[in-house]
Parts: C-alpha cells; structure tokens; sequence
C-alpha cells in the first residue's frame, strides 16, 4: 500500500466526539500517521511484526500498521468509547486487531514493535504522562516509535539512556493540533514535536 493510499485509509477512521482534556486525547493527524508508519515499515519494524498500539485512542496506528501487513496488532486504551469505536471500524473493514480497554501499566506480554502518540504531558495533573508509556514500552517491546514535544527531548534522552535504549531516529515534525478543548483560544495552533525510534535492548 502507498503511503498516499494509507492516509486516505486512516482519514475514514471515526474520531471521538467530546474527547476529555485531562487525558489529552488529541488526535494524530491521517498524514503524520502515514508518515510515521511508513518510517517504522522502512526500517522493518512493521511488516509480519507485532505491533501494540499504546494508548490507541480510536486506533489510527493499530489500523495503519494491520493494513500494512503486521502479523498481529493490538491496541489498548482507558476509554471505553475509542475501544468501541476502534473495534467497530476494524470488523467493518476486516482487520484482525486485538483492542481492549486496559491501563497502560497494566499491559503485559512482548512485541515487536511499539508505536504510540502518547500524552505529552501539558496538564497540570498529567504531568510526566508520557513517562509511564516509555517504561513500559521498554518492558514489552524491542523497539518503539513515540512522539513528543521536542523541547522535551534533553529530558527524554537522559531518561532513555537512564533505561539503557539507543535514540536511533529523531524526526521533527509539525503538528496541527485544532481547537478542542474550553481552554483552547485560537482554533488551530503549530506545535513541534519530534518522533523517536528507540531500541529497547530486549
């Protein structure tokens, strides 16, 4: 599948209507979706691969990663609602991807292949959120690709070298993140972010 064809595959997905600021369920946009499953499949992290989707949201990642030919593909996420609406979307489009509705520190098993857009931690009560989904990537997974606000990176790289991992990608991108929530004041903002590919050492 080419990646153009991907993103018009990840537009379709059903987006959650009254997502809920202090779990920051921002949505990652069809096009940056695309772009960071098509670097995880160059560098074979994604093709006849499991793939977990940490913090699944309505499943953008897990249904990019299964339409490009991962072996299996889970997704977890505390919402019950983007569980529903992620499983509903997959049987219509007959992807075999296993859902369920779990906190991340409590996912057990191993995979191959992580790749999640996880909090970024900009609420007061949610601060360091991305924190717990890194660690457990390290423990269920030998590689990961995380997005994150780039002016965490100096944190983020002494916590990854902390775990033992090797950064063996730093991608910039933009972001676009549209007015969601009561506190938003302008209806679009610019946000830069950066992807990581970290090996985990497992």
């Amino acid at each position: 599948m080419k990646q153009k064809e991907l993103e018009m595959q990840l537009q379709k997905i059903p987006l959650l209507h009254d997502p809920q600021p202090e779990r920051e369920q921002v949505y990652t946009p069809a096009p940056l979706a695309a772009d960071i499953l098509y670097t995880a499949t160059l560098h074979h992290d994604i093709v006849d691969k499991t793939v977990m989707d940490l913090g699944c949201g309505t499943g953008i990642f897990a249904v990019g990663a299964a339409l490009m030919g991962s072996r299996q593909v889970y997704g977890i996420d505390l919402d019950e609602r983007c569980i529903s609406i992620a499983k509903i979307f997959a049987k219509q489009h007959h992807l075999s991807i296993d859902f369920s509705v779990q906190e991340v520190q409590e996912v057990t098993g191993s995979y191959d292949t992580v790749v999640m857009n996880p909090p970024f931690g900009a609420q007061k009560q949610n601060k360091q959120a991305d924190r717990r989904f890194i660690e457990k990537s390290f423990d269920i997974a030998k590689v990961f690709y995380s997005l994150h606000l780039s002016s965490t990176l100096p944190f983020l790289k002494t916590m990854i070298s902390a775990l033992h991992g090797r950064i063996t990608l730093i991608e910039p991108y933009t972001f676009p993140m549209k007015q969601m929530f009561f506190f938003h004041e302008k209806p679009r903002v610019m946000l830069d972010v950066s992807l990581l590919r970290v090996t985990t050492g497992r």
